[in-house]
């Protein structure tokens, strides 16, 4: 009797137990406080869990700490990885964003980046959509901050600081070879070449400039006014670099037509048939990839020190 009684009263207790739980109130989300690029104070009422990411770079950023399920919008040049392309468009060809698509798709966080403009997040706030802008960093330092404050945003933070290290075990490694490079080199780099006599390359202030500045290599856009800026044609040939790096094959541009410019053959890096092809997306967007464009290259440029 007894031993009925008890196995009777068994699924009562647990159905009991699952009510009370079920009314126990769910726990609340704690308030994110962050200031953002434009030293704006941005509070979130907890993890951003529906968010519209405004430039290429940020929604990589989302995606490498863990994110992208949490995002629910993208611009148009978001292409990487993948997956981020199924998602809704918003527009920004042209710098031109659909602002009430933005509005439609309710998000909790709009992630701004340096290629917005302050009306654009103006326009946004005053939407009543919450804004956080990063701005460009122009350094290893500057990305892990903007790779944490992505972290913090979306309750990733493990998976940031995870990154954060493999990232910068991965810069040590390049950083502790570098002593046994005997030879540096003159490259130039191009971005765009519409017009061959006055191609656009990287100049001070581009995370190219500061990649060839890690391997002790020289720029020869350098001393330009500007991070992207024209270059004549003469004087990339009085400059003579030894390397030439195609950042702008993705519009057309091949090694072979680089080669046929006039006066070009006389170019170190035509002779000596040192003319690549480069993925300028791995470059321009300050995300983790960058560490990518490192590790590339310095094998490109020292293949006997980076095998």
């Amino acid at each position: 009797m007894h031993k009925f009684r008890f196995n009777f009263a068994l699924p009562l207790l647990t159905t009991l137990g699952l009510l009370l739980a079920s009314c126990s109130p769910a726990p609340t989300p704690v308030a994110i406080t962050l200031t953002d690029g434009l030293n704006r104070t941005v509070t979130l009422q907890g993890p951003a869990q529906r968010i519209v990411s405004l430039a290429p770079s940020n929604t990589e950023l989302l995606y490498e700490v863990g994110a992208g399920a949490q995002v629910i919008g993208r611009d148009d040049f978001s292409d990487f990885p993948a997956e981020a392309r199924e998602l809704p468009s918003i527009g920004g060809s042209m710098g031109n964003y659909d602002l009430a698509a933005i509005a439609a798709l309710e998000p909790d966080l709009v992630l701004a980046a340096q290629i917005n403009t302050l009306e654009q997040v103006k326009a946004l706030d005053n939407m009543g959509l919450t804004v956080f802008y990063l701005n460009n960093p122009e350094h290893m330092v500057g990305l892990y901050q903007n790779l944490r404050s992505v972290g913090t945003l979306t309750d990733k933070t493990d998976q940031a600081e995870a990154l954060i290290q493999s990232l910068d075990a991965r810069i040590k490694a390049i950083w502790d070879k570098l002593p046994t490079i005997t030879t540096h080199y003159k490259v130039y780099y191009e971005l765009d070449a519409t017009d061959p006599a006055r191609p656009f390359t990287a100049g001070p202030g581009s995370y190219i400039n500061y990649l060839l500045e890690i391997a002790g290599d020289q720029n020869i856009g350098a001393t330009l006014s500007s991070p992207y800026a024209s270059i004549s044609s003469e004087e990339v040939i009085n400059q003579n670099p030894d390397f030439i790096l195609l950042g702008d094959t993705v519009f057309g541009v091949t090694i072979e037509s680089v080669k046929e410019r006039p006066g070009w053959s006389a170019i170190n890096a035509v002779k000596n048939d040192r003319v690549y092809a480069f993925d300028d997306n791995i470059v321009s967007r300050p995300t983790a990839r960058i560490v990518d464009a490192i590790e590339m290259l310095a094998r490109i440029l020292h293949p006997d020190v980076f095998k």
